[in-house]
């Protein structure tokens, strides 16, 4: 068995690190893509490796000299690097490919060594190691039967966005052996090249051989083994937080506060949103509208704010949309004089976005981190401040008040002069119905009242950016408009709240849904050993680790293990190992509880 790799392309996406460097010489983690994938082949005893060489090739060269591999390494220069693609490449090294039984390789590719056991592993022959479409990939694409047979290659220009789920990514890695390079594989390559030139790829062989009545080569499957093509620097970037090692690689994924999507596989149990909406009919109905939402400017803020206005039975003199929650607390904040009262632990955008110096803090002295509208009454009843923010429920405890509670929390600060700001972003998933207080009467009565919604966490749209803050403070409503962008949401996003008051009822099946889920999997954490969930009522549990295990280590072991990422309280909660758990979906609840199980012991 030998190894071919491709390694002549300029890799011009890279921008300034390919300008005297080849793309396989751009380090991942302080190692360079080439030095980490001949240590890599050394593990499998090859009878030799050889590198198609281009631009840069002596400085690539001179490199891998210096790397102490004890395969041998064979060269093949490409002169027409920059004029040819990769078939050409290969085809000047067609015939080492009628030598040996072959593992074939692209020099941009990043992947754990489970990917080439994959292949070995198989006895079958000659195969095309492909793995399950998902979003963040790009490239050729095949369509597989249930026998593995390739039924289609579909390169880029033919890709349907309608048949996704049927595509499989090819990886770029194949095994080949001697006898389907003789007898398929090069013949068809000279032909193909004779007849359409040197400036094709060497999938396009493959397409053509698929055709034939008897294939000779038959599509190997991943099943959750790291891999990631490296094409700009948005690649590396992703690429040095997937190949990183424990918990660096925590620091980085949690870092980047989100776009978990492109990350194979990974299912994120840290940011909250409602797993049971939107709907697929409403998607669909975005869907059908995408074209002219992207293509037209969005309406301004007065037009945003009589929709929303319109969802929330509010005038619109009362209500102000934001592009997320974020850019209101930001704003609302910034209005605040004198000092304000927090309760810690709590969700940090709003202390910190307050002068530390003008904070004052109230923590529960318990370790479910729970309070009542007595405990903050008592508390806050000497302090002199001039505002409190409450979350409720609280996050990350999941602490509820109950909306009598609420409500003399509102009486109490209204007759203290005290302005009280209501973040009910979680609000919806508690089990008491009717729990908002965005109504006008209520923020009519209570001009010191301001409430904050997330739509992204309720309504489970957090890539819209939505959220809406509610008061009788026309006054501060108004400078606020005047403070934010007018065009601050898109139109996407206008159109979802333009279209949102049809789905009430799928709204409100998803809340019944989640609130069964949460019911469900607090009951199942509490019979785990070593764990001890508190009581929520928003769409999160969080746990006391009580069994030995850090909270730090088990959210290392549930990410490397089992790519799941929970929310590691570590930083946030000083008294005790926490952590905190999204609710989603009964299926992806199920592989969390059973990722416990393993590494908690049952």
């Amino acid at each position: 068995m030998q190894a071919i790799i491709l390694a002549a392309g300029m890799g011009k996406r890279l921008q300034f690190l390919t300008r005297r460097n080849t793309k396989c010489m751009v380090e991942v983690n302080g190692v360079t893509l080439i030095d980490r994938m001949l240590h890599q082949l050394e593990k499998y005893d090859l009878n030799r490796i050889v590198i198609v060489v281009g631009y840069e090739g002596q400085r690539l060269i001179d490199f891998i000299g210096t790397l102490d591999v004890k395969t041998p390494i064979e060269y093949v220069n490409n002169p027409i690097y920059d004029k040819t693609n990769n078939i050409y490449s290969l085809s000047l090294a067609k015939d080492r490919l009628c030598e040996d039984d072959t593992l074939l390789f692209e020099s941009d590719i990043i992947f754990e060594d489970s990917v080439i056991d994959a292949l070995l592993d198989d006895p079958r022959d000659t195969l095309a190691l492909v793995d399950k479409y998902e979003s963040w990939m790009d490239g050729t694409c095949v369509k597989i039967n249930e026998e593995d047979v390739i039924k289609a290659f579909v390169p880029g220009k033919h890709f349907d966005f309608n048949e996704i789920d049927s595509y499989y990514k090819t990886v770029n890695i194949y095994k080949f052996s001697r006898h389907f390079s003789e007898v398929y594989y090069v013949p068809f390559l000279d032909a193909y090249q004779a007849a359409l030139g040197e400036n094709e790829y060497y999938e396009q062989v493959l397409r053509v051989i698929t055709m034939l009545d008897e294939p000779a080569i038959k599509a190997k499957r991943l099943d959750g083994q790291a891999w990631y093509e490296i094409d700009d620097i948005q690649d590396l970037d992703i690429a040095g937080s997937m190949f990183s090692k424990n918990d660096e690689k925590i620091t980085r994924l949690q870092n980047r506060y989100g776009g978990y999507w492109r990350y194979p596989r990974l299912i994120d149990f840290c940011y909250l949103v409602n797993p049971y909406f939107p709907p697929k009919k409403m998607l669909d109905e975005i869907r059908a509208n995408i074209e002219k939402l992207i293509t037209q400017y969005p309406s301004g803020m007065s037009v945003n704010s009589l929709l929303a206005a319109k969802n929330f039975c509010v005038k619109e003199e009362n209500i102000i949309v934001g592009n997320g929650a974020a850019e209101l607390i930001k704003s609302l904040m910034a209005t605040l004089e004198g000092k304000t009262g927090f309760i810690r632990p709590t969700f940090e955008e709003y202390p910190n976005r307050y002068d530390e110096g003008s904070s004052v803090c109230f923590t529960p002295d318990n370790k479910d981190f729970s309070y009542t509208a007595d405990d903050l009454i008592t508390f806050f009843g000497d302090k002199d401040i001039r505002a409190l923010v409450l979350i409720n429920p609280d996050n990350p405890s999941g602490n509820y008040l109950p909306k009598a509670d609420v409500q003399r929390l509102i009486e109490w600060t209204g007759g203290k002069g005290i302005k009280l700001i209501l973040d009910e972003s979680f609000a919806d998933f508690a089990s008491e119905p009717d729990n908002t207080f965005i109504k006008q009467d209520i923020l009519s009565r209570n001009e010191h009242l301001y409430v904050m919604k997330s739509i992204s966490k309720s309504y489970g749209v957090p890539g819209l950016r939505l959220g809406v803050l509610a008061s009788g403070d026309e006054k501060t409503i108004a400078a606020m408009k005047k403070d934010v962008a007018i065009w601050n949401i898109n139109s996407v996003a206008e159109f979802y709240m333009q279209i949102e008051e049809k789905y009430r009822k799928d709204y409100n099946a998803a809340l019944e849904k989640l609130r069964s889920e949460r019911k469900k999997l607090f009951g199942v954490l509490y019979a785990l050993p070593g764990v001890r969930p508190i009581q929520s009522e928003a769409n999160y549990v969080t746990a006391e680790l009580t069994g030995g295990v850090t909270a730090k280590e088990l959210t290392r072991r549930l990410l490397i293990n089992s790519k799941l990422l929970i929310k590691d309280l570590s930083a946030k909660l000083k008294n005790g190992q926490y952590v905190r758990i999204a609710v989603r979906n009964a299926q992806d609840n199920e592989r969390l509880i059973n990722a416990l199980k393993k590494e908690l012991g049952e």
